[in-house]
């Protein structure tokens, strides 16, 4: 069965850096995209950062370059190397499946979502 697993979060201080990871097992992972989505404490999901399958990558606009979206399609790891943490990046930070079918912004229609992997920046 499809699993995705996330770890690699943690407390780091504002301007820290933190790079969190996702295994995929259950399916054929070069095949779809995959992307990282937050939620902040009491807010709703947002999407971070996708990468596709022809090696291209895209961001939300709040990511401003601090982040980057990378994936190993031999270890079938996905990663999420954030830099310039802010106190607003807080959140828990999900590794989620896009369908073949559906468009990699519409983060309703992901099929497969991990637990998640708490990411707190705090001095």
């Amino acid at each position: 069965q499809v699993q995705l697993v996330e770890s690699g979060g943690g407390l780091v201080q504002p301007g820290g850096s933190l790079r969190v990871s996702c295994a995929a097992s259950g399916f054929a992972f070069s095949t779809y995209y995959m992307s990282w989505v937050r939620q902040a404490p009491g807010k709703g999901l947002e999407r971070v950062a996708t990468a596709m399958t022809s090696g291209r990558t895209d961001y939300a606009d709040f990511v401003e370059g601090r982040f980057t979206i990378s994936r190993d399609n031999v270890k079938n790891l996905l990663y999420l190397q954030m830099n310039d943490l802010k106190p607003e990046d807080t959140a828990l930070y999900f590794c989620a499946r896009v369908p073949k079918s559906s468009s990699y912004d519409n983060i309703w229609e992901y099929d497969y979502w991990g637990r998640g992997t708490q990411v707190t920046v705090s001095s």
